[in-house]
């Protein structure tokens, strides 16, 4: 493990091509995320992981999925998960918490099943951003609540289903995406609200999370640093480590997103002099994919060893 770079990526379709297989062997990223268009079946998608964790000869390799439920369904060729939205799970939690411990609990249980059949070992879940009023769709109903302490809770449930079931989590948009106003795939969203609310509101749902990784907002919160996202901002990391608490393995959301003003290189240089453990890039470009393995670091010594502590967890 101690030969690998700083950054997932992302691959391009249902199999290796050997251009990727010679990347991963010469660059060796910490990890690699899969998206809707690797899955076509079970049987496919294992073949595919499988392949992935022999060039490292390492069963316990990071495979990453964002398999939220509702509209991200990174496994819709396989399966439908509508109609469990995180939204949907809010408002029963707000009704029925014990009927809600039941049904999460069952849909977490699945999801699982589902994502060890394939071989991923970890879900980019929770979102622990809150549902504003009038903010971007790009949250919407994808988070658990408005209320900070339901959107928490949730969380808390969620990271300790999937860690009984064997599947690391990724608490996310850190400290909060919620108040966007537009959708940082194509704009860079600025956050006007003052410390003192954000405390109270958008930070508090990541606070005291014992998830092994979170993974950071590409948005601005001009009180705090009026120039970076928090993805490349020294101050938002620094009150993500000391103010929220957050101790694990930072993820940069995804660096091809236009939220990030600069070119490849300089965004990738920025993610790790501001304080992110592990570069995020997902769509598969190979080009991009060398830029951002070149400026990668090796991992850190603290990578090493909150690794294998998510590794104690896997079965």
């Amino acid at each position: 493990m101690n030969n690998r770079r700083a950054f997932i990526i992302g691959i391009k379709s249902t199999k290796l091509s050997s251009k990727e297989k010679k990347f991963l062997k010469k660059y060796k990223p910490w990890g690699v995320i899969l998206f809707t268009r690797n899955i076509k079946s079970i049987k496919q998608t294992f073949k595919l992981t499988s392949s992935i964790r022999r060039i490292f000869n390492d069963r316990k390799y990071p495979i990453l999925i964002d398999q939220e439920g509702g509209r991200v369904n990174r496994l819709k060729n396989i399966i439908s998960f509508d109609n469990f939205s995180s939204e949907f799970f809010g408002k029963t939690y707000k009704k029925n918490k014990n009927e809600f411990r039941y049904m999460y609990k069952f849909f977490v249980d699945k999801t699982s099943y589902l994502l060890k059949l394939i071989g991923a070992n970890i879900n980019t879940v929770p979102v622990l951003d809150l549902r504003v009023k009038g903010s971007s769709n790009i949250i919407g109903d994808r988070s658990f609540s408005k209320d900070p302490k339901i959107v928490s809770e949730i969380g808390d449930f969620c990271i300790k289903y999937f860690h009984n079931n064997g599947i690391g989590s990724v608490i996310k948009h850190i400290p909060g995406h919620g108040l966007a106003k537009v959708d940082s795939h194509h704009n860079t969203p600025i956050v006007n609200k003052k410390y003192k609310f954000l405390a109270n509101n958008d930070f508090y749902t990541f606070k005291n999370k014992k998830a092994f990784f979170a993974m950071t907002a590409h948005i601005i919160f001009k009180e705090i640093d009026k120039l970076d996202t928090v993805t490349h901002s020294q101050k938002l990391i620094e009150l993500i480590r000391h103010k929220i608490g957050f101790k694990n393995i930072l993820i940069s959301d995804d660096l091809s997103m236009k939220s990030l003003k600069g070119t490849l290189k300089e965004n990738t240089i920025k993610t790790f002099n501001a304080g992110c453990n592990l570069a995020l890039h997902c769509n598969g470009k190979f080009k991009e994919m060398e830029i951002v393995a070149e400026n990668s670091p090796s991992i850190s010594k603290f990578i090493l060893k909150k690794t294998s502590q998510f590794y104690k967890i896997l079965s």
